[in-house]
């Protein structure tokens, strides 16, 4: 049996018509898949950031995960307050936490999130970042759009991007729609 501090937590998190998959290991929550992907995905992931660590299924360590999630898909929760485990490069990293500087409702641009990390040139860097980005929802790389103020790229599609910026309210068109009407 593996020591607690070497064991990854997931489970599957299920909210109306998708499921998730969350992760956590000792020091925070590391880990949202987005819809469309699967066990193989963490397991990637794991393998990747957590290499020679134990990895289990365990709801009940992840119960403040999924509570805080349910709270905020009903509208209820605007900032999450949970531990988190960033695995990837410095610059990655402060582009994450950049990311959770964006306030609920409100979006920034690539160039804003590149100047909040201090590299004002690196809007390219940012966007890379972004797209990397563990913790989707919880850090919310979805709250990021183009410098014309189009919802660009995002990995689990700009349909969901949309989705969930509707959740919190704001009602931007797609970067498709902005182009079939001449946006």
């Amino acid at each position: 049996m593996a020591a607690v501090d070497s064991v990854v937590c997931w489970t599957p998190y299920l909210n109306e018509d998708w499921t998730l998959i969350v992760a956590a290991s000792p020091q925070g929550l590391c880990y949202v898949g987005l819809p469309g992907t699967g066990r193989s995905d963490l397991e990637t992931f794991l393998q990747k950031h957590f290499a020679g660590w134990a990895w289990e299924q365990e709801a009940d360590r992840l119960r403040d995960v999924t509570l805080q999630l349910d709270e905020y898909f009903s509208g209820s929760r605007r900032h999450f307050e949970l531990d988190l485990d960033f695995r990837g490069t410095p610059f990655q990293v402060a582009v994450w936490q950049a990311l959770g500087e964006i306030p609920y409702g409100e979006t920034w641009t690539y160039r804003a999130v590149a100047q909040a990390v201090g590299r004002p040139k690196a809007v390219r860097a940012v966007g890379a970042a972004n797209g990397q980005n563990p913790i989707p929802i919880v850090v919310p790389c979805h709250r990021v759009i183009g410098s014309n103020g189009t919802l660009t790229g995002y990995r689990g599609g700009l349909a969901l991007k949309q989705r969930l910026l509707r959740l919190e309210g704001l009602d931007l068109p797609s970067s498709e729609e902005q182009a079939r009407f001449g946006l």
